[in-house]
């Protein structure tokens, strides 16, 4: 069965007044599926489709369908590929949403061509498919790593300001291959008119994420499961805004069904901390486990896979002008983390 922590998100994304209405008898295609974002988004279609019976086709493109809640498995259609692949399927689809990304820094590090093959090659693929649709909506998820490293005296990213990101770095394989993708969606509209959403996710975490990718949130999430000190492997000092995955879900949704234009930024302002403050938002969710912060700062630090950059601030006033607002604290959102990984595994 659907865990409960899932299922509430679900409901409180449905009871958002948007336009719902736009996926009556449509195709719809999720890459990535099986990922945290790609399976809230596609979990969310499922249910609204089974309680407005909006004659929805529903496609999740997976590598992995064993991963996939077997409570879906009547109410969609499975592809079972890569996305690097060409999609071969006989649909004309009116939505695509393009999740399917490595987003572990593990992967990054050791398959930086798998990588940015996802984000280009797979961008490319799911362009064409949306092309040879009706175009109605196609929403890329894209990152808060393409703004890269701030500049002197930039602390905060709105959609018009960038940082700087080394092209010769191979951990850039991520930014870079989602700043291709955004290029490839600007041009897939103006030479197509394909209606493409550009969504920037701030460091996400929450139910479906795996807490053994590398991230620096997993890892720490995976010391409190296992009730074990939270390890920092640095000095804590770089700065992250987060955002909690059903809230991040809805702000995609807003994005795809509500925006008039292309790129915006998702993050939760208010959950703006360095390393070392999360980790200690973490321990102090959980007095009762008496747990505590630990350093243990390996002498080459610089071969994690994690991102270089020491700041990494979103501005998400853009989208809360259309209405998104984030409903959980990042410590409210930890919690219910914690609590899916524990009654879900």
């Amino acid at each position: 069965m659907m865990n409960h922590i899932l299922r509430e998100d679900i409901d409180n994304i449905l009871k958002e007044n948007l336009n719902w209405d736009k996926f009556k008898n449509t195709n719809v295609l999720i890459t990535g599926a099986s990922g945290m974002i790609g399976s809230y988004m596609l979990y969310t279609l499922v249910e609204l489709n089974k309680r407005e019976h909006y004659n929805m086709s529903l496609y999740a493109l997976v590598r992995h369908p064993e991963k996939l809640n077997r409570e879906v498995l009547p109410y969609i259609n499975i592809i079972n590929q890569s996305v690097t692949d060409p999609i071969t399927a006989d649909v004309a689809f009116d939505f695509v949403i393009h999740t399917a990304s490595p987003a572990s820094p593990l992967i990054m590090r050791e398959d930086p061509v798998g990588t940015i093959a996802a984000n280009t090659i797979g961008t490319y693929n799911t362009l064409e498919v949306a092309r040879k649709g009706s175009g109605k909506g196609y929403l890329f998820i894209s990152s808060r790593e393409i703004y890269g490293q701030p500049y002197e005296n930039q602390r905060v990213f709105t959609e018009d300001t960038y940082g700087f990101v080394n092209p010769l770095d191979p951990r850039s394989c991520y930014p870079e291959g989602k700043k291709a993708a955004e290029t490839m969606c600007v041009c897939y509209h103006k030479q197509y008119g394909i209606n493409t959403k550009i969504a920037r996710l701030a460091h996400t975490f929450g139910p479906g994420m795996s807490i053994y990718d590398g991230r620096v949130q997993a890892d720490f999430l995976k010391n409190v499961v296992n009730n074990e000190d939270i390890v920092l492997k640095s000095d804590g000092s770089a700065i992250r805004t987060y955002t909690y995955a059903g809230d991040a879900t809805l702000a995609l949704f807003y994005i795809l069904l509500d925006s008039d234009d292309i790129v915006y930024n998702i993050s939760s302002e208010d959950s703006t901390v360095s390393i070392k403050q999360l980790a200690e938002t973490l321990v102090g969710a959980f007095p009762e486990r008496n747990l505590s912060l630990v350093f243990d700062i390996p002498k080459d630090a610089g071969n994690s896979g994690c991102a270089p950059f020491t700041l990494g601030i979103l501005g998400s006033d853009k989208l809360k002008s259309i209405g998104w607002k984030p409903v959980y604290s990042l410590e409210e959102g930890l919690k219910r983390t914690v609590e899916f990984i524990e009654t879900n595994y």
